[in-house]
């Protein structure tokens, strides 16, 4: 039994002084943390019905408006930063060597409200709630994601969960309450437990240890929750975990790019432990519904990193590849149905925190980030056109988005 408890932040907390121990995403990182989530209707919501863009570049954050990709505002921080939407329409979440920092994009600006962390992790929206993992001491930050967008100076009141040791983990909560949190400690990662709040304690109702090198978690319909394992992926569904066996010894899932409407969850995929970079070629198609795990070796053409998958329009899902284009796949059966040229050829990074291609997904718009030429794209994704391009005076780097006002 595991003592919960509520804090209300302080708001405003020291931005030097604490070291990051940035942990190494490549070939997988955080789930995708720019995949911004419904807000609640009571969000306060940027006037652009388009929302706004936020792009990170070696040493600070410029903010775009939604439709015409105009730089509203740009802020210093940081050489490297990750950016993660808070799911309340408005705000995002910046990675510091503090924490969670919080930017206002409609305001727009980069706060001094930070959830304190020593070394800022995943963040997860779902159900409500915006949910943060702090790598460097295990603990769980839950947030109601309603209460982040009507702040007034100072943080909300929090809940707090804290693992029995530190490790790269991430955690959710389910719309029943209860918590989703991975196992680890600093050498290494074992599975999942979910936990219920009873009495100012968090009371385990089930653990799977069954999922090697856990990283990333994604929500598919009928809130069919999955883990990606170094041998399969962990599914948790109707209170019972499940384990899926990756056809190859090795076959490492580490994001899950998922659609609230469809049971198929589609995974990125690798199958050797020794290749070199961060391109893939494959995906695990896993089908929640049908209790089914499959792997999709890609046209050769077709090659990309954690960035690059996106689900949108249809609940298909959308792979920005090497050779510039974004290959459309049908999830039911893996296979490729359209492509649309959007960017110049590109090769894969050298280290996965170096600027590369990436790609969110709004509605039908897709918004792809092109480091080579300093530029950003928009795309209608029902007709594969280019609606928008600006070129920057910085060179992109991570994405995220807000959703406006709809």
């Amino acid at each position: 039994m595991l003592k919960q408890r509520k804090t209300r932040l302080g708001g405003i907390a020291a931005i030097a002084g604490i070291t990051l121990l940035v942990s190494a995403c490549g070939n997988g990182s955080s789930t995708p943390a720019s995949t911004a989530e419904t807000p609640s209707s009571s969000s306060t919501t940027s006037a652009d019905p388009h929302g706004r863009v936020a792009i990170s570049y070696p040493g600070g954050i410029s903010v775009l408006d939604g439709k015409t990709l105009d730089v509203v505002e740009k802020f210093d921080s940081e050489e490297f930063t990750r950016l993660n939407a808070a799911g309340d329409g408005r705000h995002v979440f910046v990675t510091t060597k503090a924490g969670f920092q919080l930017l206002d994009t409609v305001e727009p600006k980069l706060t001094d409200l930070v959830v304190d962390a020593t070394a800022a992790g995943h963040v997860v929206r779902h159900a409500g709630n915006t949910v943060l993992f702090d790598d460097g001491t295990g603990t769980t930050t839950i947030l109601k994601t309603e209460d982040l967008a009507n702040i007034n100076g100072s943080l909300p009141e929090v809940e707090i969960h804290t693992a029995d040791a530190a490790h790269h983990g991430v955690s959710i909560v389910l719309e029943d309450g209860k918590l989703l949190t991975t196992i680890g400690d600093k050498t290494s990662r074992a599975g999942a437990v979910a936990l219920e709040a009873h009495d100012g304690h968090w009371d385990k109702v089930a653990e799977s240890k069954e999922c090697p090198g856990i990283h990333g978690e994604g929500t598919a319909a009928d809130e069919a929750v999955i883990f990606g394992c170094e041998d399969g992926a962990l599914l948790f569904h109707h209170g019972k975990f499940e384990k899926f066996t990756a056809p190859d010894k090795y076959g490492r899932m580490g994001n899950a790019f998922v659609s609230e409407t469809s049971p198929i969850v589609v995974g990125d995929y690798k199958n050797d432990p020794d290749a070199e970079g961060y391109l893939l070629n494959s995906v695990a198609l896993i089908d929640t519904e049908k209790h089914t795990y499959n792997v999709v070796k890609l046209p050769d053409t077709v090659q990309y990193t954690f960035r690059d998958i996106a689900r949108g329009p249809g609940d298909l899902a959308y792979i920005l590849s090497t050779d510039g284009s974004i290959h459309v796949l049908d999830p039911k059966d893996g296979k490729i149905v359209n492509e649309f040229p959007v960017i110049g050829a590109w090769e894969g990074p050298a280290e996965w925190q170096d600027a590369h291609p990436a790609i969110v997904v709004n509605g039908n718009t897709a918004y792809v980030t092109e480091p080579a030429a300093n530029s950003v794209h928009s795309v209608d994704l029902t007709t594969g056109k280019v609606t928008g391009s600006a070129e920057l005076d910085v060179v992109p780097n991570e994405i995220a988005i807000t959703l406006g006002a709809h």
